[in-house]
């Protein structure tokens, strides 16, 4: 099976484009920050470190400290594609992280996108 090119790509040369999102959109780099650091447990000199080196999304998520256990509960379209359906480990953790920024741009509350217990 061959990789995906996402999987070689920075993770650095797309985050700027998850705060754009964002932004446009009246939110904030922090929220994304918020999002990015709850999904996968990087700390914010933690994520800080992984754009400065150009770590590619293969790395990114490999290499994340803690990824939240609640991610299941993410469910939802990005792109054309049911993210709960994706098979491919790794892609499925590329399109959780998509399906929240889509949440945040949308103006979900905080709350609801990082899927705080009711």
């Amino acid at each position: 099976m061959t990789k995906h090119k996402v999987y070689g790509m920075s993770f650095a040369s797309v985050y700027p484009h998850y705060v754009t999102k964002a932004e446009k959109k009246g939110r904030t780099k922090a929220e994304v920050d918020e999002i990015i650091e709850w999904l996968t447990g990087y700390s914010a000199q933690g994520l800080q470190k992984v754009i400065d080196d150009k770590i590619d999304f293969e790395t990114f998520f490999n290499e994340a400290p803690a990824m939240n256990a609640n991610r299941q509960l993410i469910k939802g379209v990005v792109c054309g594609v049911r993210v709960e359906e994706v098979e491919e480990p790794l892609m499925r953790e590329i399109r959780y992280l998509d399906k929240l920024i889509d949440e945040l741009a949308r103006g979900k509350k905080m709350e609801k996108i990082l899927r705080a217990e009711a």
